[in-house]
């Protein structure tokens, strides 16, 4: 087999590994990097030169970014099928809990986000309008996005296989078997799974998790419409032909309806439960090591 290569970075608070048959251009390393930082300059929550920043604050309307539609009428989808649980004005639940802009980690208590949000948050005209001031967090689906762009971005201009892996959720074209990481313990897979020309994202409650003000644990999966984590679901992984879809359906499945939302989607997956149950779809591929 070839020797791949290889380029890392970090970038949105991940690392990122970007494997290809050869090295990437100069110029095309700094078209990637434009791209994220663009994308991390639009979304991000913790940055307050963010576009969207602005929204957090005060009522009001800013051109909307291009991926606005595309992201946001997912996001319906996601609100629709886990009854509210999933909801892009969760942001100021996050930073409730600790997960704020400084990484403060402090818990201040459960707040619920609005349930209302597609009433409060429209997109039209070229424009994004937020009615009342709120966080927008674009954490269930926009790394997924942003995976999906950088691919676009190298596939054309690169010959061979590309694989662009954003901190576990990985878009490529080719083929590549991946380690489904066990939620427990890092140095095992609870299987592997072949991916061709497709995503899979993964998602588990120990990558980003910190002590609660009770004793117990908090982490970044929290349920929107009660501003507490989710305690059942450890870990998920999503396979689906774009890697928006598989981080959608990855943050789904944290919730009863995610299997609904799958299906919907044509994307298959597997999950773990706290207590250590595997489940999965039927037109799962993944090989388990039960």
């Amino acid at each position: 087999m070839l020797e791949r290569a290889r380029w890392e970075f970090e970038a949105i608070g991940t690392r990122w590994r970007i494997d290809t048959s050869a090295p990437l251009a100069p110029a095309l390393r700094t078209a990637v990097s434009a791209l994220v930082d663009d994308f991390d300059r639009t979304w991000s929550r913790f940055r307050p030169d963010a576009r969207i920043a602005p929204l957090a604050s005060e009522p009001g309307a800013i051109p909307a970014p291009a991926d606005a539609a595309a992201m946001l009428e997912l996001y319906g989808a996601l609100s629709e099928s886990t009854e509210g649980a999933v909801n892009p004005l969760v942001g100021d639940a996050l930073a409730r809990r600790g997960y704020d802009a400084r990484y403060g980690l402090v818990d201040r208590g459960a707040q619920s986000a609005p349930a209302r949000w597609r009433e409060l948050l429209t997109w039209t005209d070229g424009t994004l309008t937020l009615r009342e001031a709120a966080t927008i967090d674009v954490g269930a689906l926009g790394k997924g996005r942003l995976v999906d762009l950088v691919l676009a971005t190298l596939a054309p201009r690169t010959d061979g296989d590309v694989t662009v892996d954003a901190g576990g959720d990985i878009a490529l074209r080719g083929s590549e078997t991946i380690a489904l990481e066990h939620p427990f313990d890092a140095a095992r897979a609870i299987g592997v799974w072949q991916v061709t020309d497709a995503a899979l994202c993964a998602s588990a409650t120990q990558r980003r998790a910190w002590p609660g003000a009770d004793g117990g644990g908090l982490h970044h999966v929290l349920d929107a419409r009660t501003g507490e984590p989710v305690r059942t679901i450890a870990a998920t992984w999503a396979v689906a032909p774009d890697a928006m879809t598989a981080d959608a359906a990855a943050t789904a499945l944290f919730f009863d309806g995610g299997p609904r939302f799958a299906h919907a989607h044509g994307v298959a997956w597997v999950r773990m439960t706290t207590d250590g149950r595997v489940e999965w779809s039927p037109d799962s591929k993944a090989e388990l090591f039960l």
